[in-house]
């Protein structure tokens, strides 16, 4: 099995270059990155990450917790941060809460044990009481937790104002807001506030209709999008917390031949590659996933250089029309 020294004998570089390489550790030119990577490319060779992290206070390693990644949404985040993560030398370990709060001990566990260098954390379900056990950075996502060294967040109140206006200047006059029913306050509630705001501010009539949170952890809601335009089926504008509920409501007037847009105006949050693919193609408010994945990831490792890390990094979002409005 080849070693740090046949990679630095095979480069021509010293030993303690090619460590500093393999750690990230310092300036390092672009020619001693390439000639150390064809070298170990060369040789198979590949760092222990165990033996890495026991000679340090930490491994390569990235805890990233997401309720679903399932959710197009979550795993588009993931993605992001994998790659600013590797630009930066470091790997992430991947944890899908799916709603189930017991398995918070179980993904500290595996965190611990793996000696991660910071956690960022999208999932809404943990109580992240014990998170500071870890003695490393944690970075939230839409999240305000006691403990964290920064959170990242859209501008949500901004994006139920930008919806409603939309919807309002399309001449919509009875509006409702679809959002998930979570016994926990998340950054994404200020959504129906703005929204609410801004159609009181016009005289618009609105109502928000709160859905069950395990129809979110299934992503399943047109069962009830049946049961709630049985209703209110004089609603002419709706506001979807995300695009997956507003897809599934396409679903819904399809299936009773009510037109959209003429009939039905419909915008959704997010943005996801599906806003594009849907027939007709869904309205949304469009959030800057991959800034901010970059910035959780760079606050992350800027907390655990010892550097000064920015509270609170919050991201302007902005209204893609497309053809459902």
């Amino acid at each position: 099995m080849p070693t740090i020294k046949d990679v630095s004998r095979e480069s021509g570089l010293s030993v303690g270059t090619v460590s500093r390489i393999l750690n990230n550790r310092g300036y390092i030119s672009e020619r001693a990155k390439q000639k150390v990577d064809l070298a170990m490319k060369k040789l198979n060779y590949r760092p222990n990450e165990l033996a890495r992290s026991l000679s340090k206070q930490s491994s390569s390693l990235i805890g990233l917790v997401v309720p679903q990644i399932e959710n197009p949404y979550f795993a588009l985040f993931a993605s992001y941060v994998q790659e600013y993560a590797r630009c930066k030398g470091y790997h992430i370990l991947l944890f899908c809460s799916n709603g189930m709060e017991q398995r918070e001990t179980e993904m500290l566990d595996v965190c611990r044990r793996n000696r991660v260098a910071g956690i960022i954390l999208c999932s809404g379900c943990f109580s992240v009481a014990t998170f500071g056990e870890l003695d490393c950075p944690l970075v939230t996502m839409e999240r305000d937790v006691e403990n964290e060294i920064a959170s990242v967040r859209c501008d949500n109140y901004q994006g139920g104002s930008l919806v409603a206006q939309h919807l309002i200047s399309k001449g919509c006059r009875y509006l409702m807001h679809l959002s998930a029913l979570s016994p926990s306050h998340l950054t994404a509630d200020l959504r129906a506030k703005g929204f609410a705001e801004t159609c009181n501010k016009h005289g618009v009539s609105h109502i928000e209709v709160p859905f069950p949170e395990e129809l979110y952890n299934r992503m399943e809601y047109f069962d009830f999008l049946e049961e709630i335009f049985a209703l209110h089926g004089d609603i002419d504008g709706v506001f979807a917390s995300n695009d997956i509920i507003a897809a599934q409501l396409m679903q819904h007037c399809a299936k009773h031949g009510k037109s959209v847009p003429d009939a039905l105006k419909i915008v959704g949050f997010d943005d996801i590659p599906m806003a594009k693919w849907t027939v007709p193609s869904l309205t949304t408010v469009h959030q800057p996933l991959d800034k901010m994945a970059k910035v959780a990831v760079q606050a992350l490792l800027d907390a655990r250089a010892g550097l000064s890390v920015q509270k609170s990094f919050c991201f302007s979002v902005e209204l893609v029309e497309r053809e459902t409005t």
